[in-house]
């Protein structure tokens, strides 16, 4: 398992933290996923057998989000 933090700029508000959570959690290899709403800090647990951080990033920029 490999953990991996990442900060996202609309990760701040409920709304955008539930769409983040579901769409990272929904993603086969992805085991765990944490949002801390006050500096939208993502904290993540990997197979990366299954998903690599590359991936993971990209899902996210594809989804509307902004890595900071």
């Amino acid at each position: 398992m490999r953990r991996l933090t990442i900060y996202v700029a609309e990760a701040k508000s409920e709304r955008p933290i539930h769409e983040l959570e579901d769409l990272l959690l929904k993603e086969p290899g992805i085991e765990r996923a944490l949002v801390d709403v006050e500096d939208g800090e993502v904290k993540l647990e990997l197979d990366e057998t299954k998903i690599k951080e590359s991936q993971v990033i990209g899902l996210i920029e594809r989804a509307g989000f902004h890595i900071e």
